[in-house]
């Protein structure tokens, strides 16, 4: 269970899960500077929570091992898992929030967008041709795992489209620097909004 702490240091949540296939250790922090530290068994997601992390200047910290001698399914899953959750905590009643983004990343040729409604309805909405199957050894279509997982866990609904591009690492990359910088911008602080934004009263 993710341990909150919106006192002093930021909005920020930690968890520890450990099941037959994972051993995750994360710590996310929302206001954050973009410093990660992430240790995982799957090298190409190491790189893209770098990249998130550092557009999205948030602190992350990520020690996950797991059965990728198998493949590297349930280590990403599970860190989207449990990225998700810490989200959800670290933001607790979501006051003054300004909850919407919409932001576009070109990397080279590629051009990639992430929407993002910091709703409490989870939904993927997820739009994406790569040229190839995977990248190095990461197979690309654990990028939607990972979304989908994340999305559902920190109960945003998220709409991810790449555009075009022919090089699918960049198309990739290009999605996390989205994401990245639209979560940023939708849970930034409006010194506008009184409680929450959303005529229900509740997010």
């Amino acid at each position: 269970m993710a341990e909150q702490n919106q006192q002093g240091a930021g909005r920020q949540a930690e968890i520890a899960r450990k099941t037959n296939e994972t051993d995750i250790r994360l710590a996310f922090n929302v206001d954050g500077t973009g410093v990660s530290e992430i240790e995982t068994d799957v090298p190409f997601l190491n790189h893209m929570l770098d990249l998130f992390a550092k557009h999205g200047q948030f602190d992350l910290k990520v020690d996950a091992k797991g059965d990728v001698e198998i493949d590297d399914h349930h280590t990403v899953e599970d860190i989207g898992i449990c990225l998700g959750q810490t989200l959800r905590e670290a933001l607790g009643d979501k006051k003054g929030i300004k909850r919407y983004a919409n932001v576009f990343i070109p990397m080279d040729e590629a051009l990639a967008q992430v929407a993002i409604d910091i709703s409490n309805r989870p939904h993927l909405e997820y739009r994406a041709q790569y040229p190839s199957a995977t990248v190095g050894s990461f197979t690309t279509e654990l990028v939607h795992e990972f979304l989908w997982k994340f999305a559902l866990e920190a109960r945003i609904t998220l709409h991810v489209i790449v555009h075009y591009g022919h090089n699918t690492h960049h198309m990739v990359e290009a999605v996390f620097k989205a994401l990245g910088r639209a979560l940023d911008e939708a849970t930034s602080i409006d010194p506008r909004v009184q409680g929450v934004p959303s005529t229900k009263g509740v997010l």
